[in-house]
């Protein structure tokens, strides 16, 4: 064991030393922490299950996430969560932390049973869909803040979206396709942020990817609100010059255009992004299959995430491999709430390979980076006293 970079108990060192023996050029890295991704069961477990998605997490170095809520029954009250987390119970290898709805239904007409489920969720969130009306939204946001929560946005303008499907840029221009403008992110953005310094409570933006998100989230932190936000590694490599017509390179939002990824970067940079998470969002082969205008919306991300800003952002110089643990590990467990565990997991980071996503572990196969040669392969991941993933 070469490397450490966050201190380790003796026991967990002597753990990975038993599994890998005497492999060399290991570094032991915190196991990660996803607060965005979508494990599709109840309801959809043709997509993806607790397990399947549990799985495809571990090999990717992730031993906490957070489901979100956009599943059948969705998490709005009692018993519809307890569906949800019956199956975690049974049969999740990691920590796996539900959201609850912050609408029943997420149908955006009235707030979900908030109170009775805040002991068991994580947040609130109605993420795939934006939260249209301004009251509604400012009602959730007094509840959460006084049950101790925070409220997790998908901001979209659904008034502003005119049927797009992929970023209003040239390539959509160019290919006679319908876009998505980014006034449809940043509006809604611009509103919550008003509301949350209203209120006072604390609110976290979703998988942002525009530059106007950056600066929006960038002032009202200088302005005292309590707001933190994400984007995802895709949005950090690719633009919309990077399209092609198929479904893995349809995702929501979606992919945008040079200037707001280099926005992106600069805010992972100056602390206006505060972590990083993969939206990782499987959904079957014949529903990706149907090209950019057909497709359904999103990728898997869990398996390649780190890998991917290890090789386009550590190894490039873009940033240090302290910010990216503290983009992956230690910023989503401090706002979310939870503690920083004494998971790992054990990387060859000099080891390349190319993205082959028939050895997903996740059901999804749908990922723009199918073919890229990246550094950094994971040989075993380590969630309490248990081995988790080993290669």
């Amino acid at each position: 064991m070469e490397k450490i970079i966050k201190p380790t108990s003796k026991y967990n060192l002597e753990l990975a030393a038993n599994h890998l023996g005497e492999l060399s050029d290991l570094t032991i890295l915190p196991g990660f922490c996803d607060v965005h991704v979508h494990f599709r069961e109840p309801g959809f477990s043709y997509k993806e299950t607790i397990a399947s998605g549990c799985a495809a997490a571990a090999r990717g170095g992730y031993t906490a996430v957070c489901t979100m809520p956009n599943l059948n029954p969705t998490p709005d009250g009692v018993d519809t969560l307890s569906v949800q987390t019956d199956i975690i119970r049974r049969d999740a290898t990691i920590d796996v932390l539900p959201y609850g709805t912050i609408t029943k239904g997420q149908l955006g007409k009235e707030l979900a049973d908030m109170e009775a489920i805040c002991g068991d969720v994580i947040a609130f969130s109605d993420d795939g869909r934006g939260v249209q009306d301004d009251g509604l939204m400012r009602e959730a946001m007094y509840r959460a803040k006084a049950l101790g929560k925070m409220i997790v946005a998908h901001c979209e303008d659904n008034s502003l979206l005119k049927g797009g499907y992929i970023h209003d840029g040239e390539y959509a221009r160019a290919h006679g396709h319908k876009g998505i403008c980014s006034a449809s992110e940043y509006k809604q953005i611009e509103r919550d942020l008003r509301l949350a310094s209203e209120v006072g409570c604390k609110y976290h933006v979703c998988h942002i990817s525009c530059k106007e998100s950056v600066q929006l989230i960038r002032d009202a932190k200088k302005s005292g609100v309590d707001v933190t936000c994400e984007t995802a590694p895709h949005y950090l490599v690719l633009t919309d010059a990077d399209l092609k017509e198929e479904g893995r390179f349809k995702m929501n939002p979606p992919l945008r255009g040079v200037a707001d990824r280099e926005a992106l970067i600069q805010g992972i940079t100056d602390g206006t992004v505060d972590m990083l998470a993969t939206d990782h969002a499987p959904h079957s082969a014949e529903e990706k299959s149907r090209g950019l205008s057909g497709s359904a919306f999103g990728i898997v991300g869990l398996e390649i995430a780190f890998p991917l800003m290890y090789t386009h952002l550590v190894k490039k110089g873009v940033i240090s491999m302290d910010r990216l643990m503290e983009l992956l590990a230690y910023a989503p467990r401090q706002r979310f709430g939870l503690p920083n565990a004494e998971d790992y997991s054990v990387w060859m980071l000099d080891k390349e390979f190319v993205v082959n996503p028939d050895e997903f572990l996740s059901k999804g196969r749908a990922t723009p980076f199918e073919g890229q040669r990246l550094f950094g392969v994971n040989m075993l991941t380590a969630h309490g006293d248990k081995i988790v993933y080993k290669k």
